[in-house]
């Protein structure tokens, strides 16, 4: 008795790297869309009682210059010196850059930290200063090229 014959289709290589690529994408998908979620940064305003403290800092020299990168990218640096005139300890101190456009509306805003206590040069002390210096690579190019406002948009205390 003769074993009957099984005929067998034979897949193409090419269609089982195009199916296991496919398997590969959806899976990487899956796993990003089911990753847990990032805190977002705390982006509160000042507290009221950092508020008060505002009036003890003092930004001075603050200029701002434009340089390109080794990528060839603008880079716009904003430089400058805070002073503590108050009695407490700062252990952060975060300001917003605001840039405006040729109309004076507001085109682009960063937070940026020029005090910060887990830098090389710790907290701010009472009647201490320093400098500081903000580089900024991702300007818009609706932006005026004027010196953006700062303003101080957070204040921690050593003490806190």
């Amino acid at each position: 008795m003769a074993s009957p014959t099984v005929a067998r289709t034979k897949i193409p290589k090419t269609a089982l790297w195009i199916g296991a690529v496919a398997v590969a994408v959806i899976l990487a998908a899956v796993m990003y869309l089911e990753r847990p979620a990032t805190k977002p940064v705390n982006d509160d305003g000042a507290t009221p009682e950092a508020k008060a403290y505002v009036p003890q800092l003092e930004l001075s020299d603050v200029k701002m210059a434009a340089s390109e990168n080794f990528m060839q990218q603008q880079v716009v640096e904003i430089q400058g010196t805070i002073a503590n005139r108050g009695p407490r300890t700062l252990t952060a101190v975060d300001v917003y850059c605001l840039f405006a456009g040729p109309d004076g509306r507001e085109v682009h805003r960063e937070r940026a930290p020029i005090v910060t206590a887990a830098g090389p040069r710790g907290p701010l002390a009472p009647n201490d200063s320093r400098s500081f210096r903000l580089p900024f690579d991702s300007l818009p190019d609706g932006w005026n090229q004027a010196m953006p406002k700062l303003v101080i948009a957070r204040i921690r205390f050593a003490d806190k």
